[in-house]
């Protein structure tokens, strides 16, 4: 049948091991790409262009934001990173499907820009083990955990935003949860018009004949 691939942005609140499930999903489903974001800081040790980020000067970046070449942007620290709009789109016209791993105020900025996408939340099955998962990782002050618990807990206001919740449990069944959305998405109505036309123009022909 053909047509456009999906944009699945996948967000959700720090610690609800968002990165782990997209990896798992990659992994299941290499046809699918992950977007590759652009950034204006230098290259770290080992990262390389056009698979890690896409390296570019602030200069060719502002240029892209006054062209309306992002689907999302922000400045962090000093740096500029944003989702390049063409890349995107140019992979969805090829049927491929999208995963775009991106923080809630980046997926609300590209809802407004990209309504066609599916946009999935992922929560941990409880607040107390969203505390468990963020203290696991054992790099950061009491006072910083508490900071990210909080800063957890707000951001799952955003969750009416979305179209679906995913609770990642085991990565396992979360990652079969996006693949049943995936699935649905893709029997939509509304993405498969121009199928329906060509079956109606069909069905048209045939009956002809008894008119």
């Amino acid at each position: 049948m053909g047509g456009k691939g999906l944009l699945i942005v996948i967000s959700g609140p720090s610690g609800a091991g968002k990165g782990t499930v997209c990896q798992e999903y990659l992994k299941r489903h290499p046809e699918t790409l992950l977007s590759i974001s652009m950034t204006t800081r230098a290259p770290r040790k080992g990262e390389i262009d056009g698979v890690n980020y896409y390296f570019r000067d602030v200069e060719t970046f502002e240029k892209l934001i006054e062209e309306d070449g992002f689907l999302e942007y922000a400045k962090v620290y000093g740096n500029y990173y944003g989702t390049p709009k063409g890349f995107v789109k140019q992979k969805l016209l090829s049927g491929r499907d999208v995963i775009l791993e991106i923080d809630i105020q980046g997926a609300l900025q590209v809802k407004e820009k990209f309504h066609e996408g599916v946009f999935i939340f992922i929560v941990p099955p409880t607040m107390e083990e969203l505390k468990k998962r963020i203290e696991g990782r054992g790099s950061e002050t009491a006072e910083e955990l508490q900071r990210r618990f909080n800063s957890s807990f707000k951001e799952l206001q955003f969750i009416t935003r979305y179209n679906y919740m995913v609770i990642n449990d085991r990565v396992e069944d979360a990652v079969m949860k996006i693949e049943s959305i995936v699935t649905a998405e893709k029997c939509r109505v509304e993405r498969n018009m121009s199928f329906y036309s060509e079956l109606k123009g069909g069905i048209d022909n045939d009956l002809s004949i008894f008119r």
